[in-house]
């Protein structure tokens, strides 16, 4: 096979395991395209309850992220057992996983509640805070349910099934939206709930994507012998410590670039309610593009653990370059259409001029680092598929903590630029991730090819 054939063979084989992901995604974008848009509407030109969406959500973020960090360690271990057919050891992994998750689930749920008080000391406006937080537990309770279909769900992906989890993530999308109708705005016999009736729909969706996807996993015979195989199993710390080492520094990578991204959040607040609701539409925005190109991160590891898991340096390499111009292709895209909508994308959120105005200034440096996004999602995805986990996080910590945040408070508050200017952090940090990245990628490649 020739390099055209093997180019676009790899094209092919990402685009179809990143569409159910992607499609999955959008579920996930549309519900919070209808929290943002139903509570926006909700309060009008009142910004504070938009902005207690937005405070609640952010800091809820940091507990997902590693939540969802620890469980997509498990995908490259499943991709890797899941080609040499090793099914024995594929179900000891999920047998630990199960239990592993949903404890770490609790615990997180637990720290989440806990600093609730802190919320009141990172300078937000005291009505934003009241009102977040009845939401944000709501985000809380929903962790233990995050963590169980986490574990489901990544098994499936390591063996190259993305539908399954697209399926159930659409029908939970679609009840999280109609009940997002049904107890904001108090309709078929419910009382008017507001920001909270949003993030209660959020945890019914929660609960119901394990059970849902539990249910397939159980009827089906192809995945119903893996619970056949499991076992009071000798190897159960070697997994425990296996996961939790792949776990880790992903959970750490994305809380980290999380991190930024609510440590902005928070001194958006400095400058007030509708700051706080011009970052959260930017961010919604944002959002959108990150999650499409984060379900092509994701088949990027899946297709380079199980050309791991066949030792053919060959075959990672036409994934890596697939990859990457696939990402390419789209942050360049993305990057043209938020810069000419800049001025048209706020209005699907709020009736505040005030907001709207700074809205169109934020979406276009969020079109500012779309590429440099898009590419460092990417290279995330190929260090894992190739359980080149170990110094993400380091990457991350410099990037983020070092780069990103001081940079956007320099142009923010000494260059006085405003709100806008903390968004200017997260282009140099982000263009700095994909280098660092990017240097990682290739030093590795080198040597799997200097040992093959």
């Amino acid at each position: 096979m020739g390099f055209r054939e093997r180019y676009l063979s790899k094209v092919s084989a990402l685009a179809r395991l990143a569409l159910p992901v992607m499609l999955a995604q959008l579920g996930y974008i549309a519900v919070q395209v209808a929290d943002t848009a139903m509570v926006g509407m909700y309060g009008g030109e009142e910004a504070v309850h938009l902005a207690a969406v937005a405070f609640g959500t952010s800091i809820s973020w940091l507990f997902f992220f590693v939540c969802l960090g620890l469980t997509i360690g498990l995908t490259p271990v499943i991709g890797e057992l899941f080609v040499q057919e090793r099914k024995q050891e594929m179900a000891h992994y999920l047998q630990t996983s199960l239990a592993l998750y949903l404890l770490f689930g609790v615990v997180c749920m637990v720290l989440q509640i806990a600093i609730e008080p802190l919320l009141y000391h990172m300078g937000q406006p005291v009505e934003v805070v009241e009102m977040a937080l009845p939401y944000y537990r709501l985000m809380a309770y929903g962790l233990p349910f995050v963590m169980l279909y986490g574990s489901i769900k990544q098994f499936l992906e390591g063996t190259g099934n993305t539908k399954s989890a697209m399926i159930v993530a659409v029908i939970t999308n679609v009840i999280n939206i109609v009940l997002n109708y049904i107890f904001i705005f108090g309709k078929c016999g419910f009382e008017e709930m507001g920001s909270y009736g949003a993030g209660l729909a959020t945890l019914v969706a929660r609960i119901l994507n394990p059970i849902l996807l539990g249910i397939y996993f159980l009827c089906a015979k192809q995945y119903r012998e893996y619970i056949t195989l499991f076992s009071r199993q000798r190897e159960r710390a070697r997994n425990t410590i296996h996961l939790l080492k792949m776990g880790f520094p992903i959970a750490g990578q994305m809380v980290l670039e999380a991190l930024a991204f609510i440590v902005t959040g928070v001194m958006m607040g400095w400058f007030g309610a509708e700051a706080i609701s011009a970052n959260q539409i930017g961010n919604t925005y944002g959002n959108c593009t990150f999650m499409l190109v984060l379900s092509l991160g994701s088949a990027t590891t899946i297709c380079v653990s199980h050309a791991f898991g066949r030792r053919s340096i060959e075959e990672i390499s036409s994934v890596v370059r697939s990859a990457l111009v696939m990402a390419s292709i789209w942050g360049v895209t993305v990057l043209a259409v938020f810069a000419s909508l800049r001025h048209i994308m706020p209005l699907m959120f709020t009736e505040n001029a005030e907001v709207i105005a700074l809205s169109s200034q934020i979406i276009v440096l969020y079109a500012a680092f779309q590429l440099s996004d898009a590419l460092q999602c990417i290279l995330v995805g190929i260090l894992r598929g190739l359980q080149q986990v170990k110094s993400i996080a380091i990457v991350a910590f410099i990037a983020y903590i070092i780069i990103n945040i001081p940079v956007g408070y320099f142009v923010a508050f000494h260059l006085e630029m405003g709100a806008a200017g903390l968004i200017v952090g997260y282009v140099v940090g982000l263009t700095t991730a994909a280098i660092l990245y990017g240097t990682q990628v290739r030093k590795y490649m080198r040597y799997l090819r200097k040992i093959s």
